[in-house]
């Protein structure tokens, strides 16, 4: 991994709070000092910095008993909640970026949602619900007739869109599929005039070495947590 970059805003250190709060808010339940999106689209949510008993009750409100919610950021998880899974993120942002359109490409939409979902059982991209392709535009290619490879848009603070589900077959691995992709989905956010970014774990380095050889840049390490409320 190459050195740490100054780029971009203070809006990306908490973009599931930024987004919600901002062109995402369609998407938000509130209660109190917790956001998070409707759980049947993704499981992120955001607390203020220096969450207290108050924020954290107010989140117990929102998800329910024994609701999970993801949240992003480096937070003291009081006494009754449990972590079920914890990792640093490093998160890259667009500095050199070539961009292009894929002509193989197809735009996916709620007509593709079964096979997006049994594409993302098999490759475990991350959260990806049956509503979390309202989030953004997402990109497919197909291969024998399968959905083989996708890419698409997830969080969306004001000025920036993350790049998120990117995924391939393991059967179609080593075409090139999910980089064409991700110059495909990202050309379509800089014709919006905003900046793509997205997160890889800390220690996948082969994709970190990937993604900075496409023009990413490495901005900061993220710590994300799944927590399940009290039941």
């Amino acid at each position: 991994m190459s050195g740490v970059h100054t780029i971009g805003t203070s809006v990306l250190d908490d973009p599931a709070g930024a987004a919600l709060t901002g062109p995402h808010g369609a998407f938000a339940r509130r209660h109190g000092q917790a956001v998070c999106y409707d759980p049947a689209v993704t499981p992120f949510a955001a607390l203020p910095a220096g969450a207290g008993a108050r924020a954290w009750g107010d989140l117990a409100t929102l998800v329910g008993p024994g609701g999970r919610a993801v949240l992003i950021g480096d937070y003291p998880v009081p006494a009754g909640w449990e972590i079920t899974w914890q990792d640093e993120v490093v998160q890259l942002v667009d500095a050199a970026l070539a961009v292009a359109d894929e002509p193989e490409a197809v735009p996916l939409g709620t007509a593709d949602v079964a096979e997006m979902l049994d594409l993302v059982q098999r490759t475990k991209p991350g959260p990806f619900l049956a509503r979390t392709v309202e989030m953004g535009s997402y990109l497919g290619i197909r291969q024998d007739g399968r959905l083989v490879a996708m890419a698409g848009e997830r969080m969306h603070p004001p000025g920036f869109t993350e790049l998120s589900a990117v995924c391939t077959d393991p059967a179609y691995r080593g075409q090139g599929l999910a980089t064409r992709l991700i110059r495909a989905v990202a050309a379509g956010v800089r014709r919006r005039g905003e900046t793509p970014f997205l997160h890889a774990a800390s220690d996948n380095t082969g994709a970190i070495r990937l993604y900075e050889a496409m023009g990413f840049a490495v901005r900061r390490q993220l710590t994300f947590t799944v927590v399940v409320a009290p039941s």
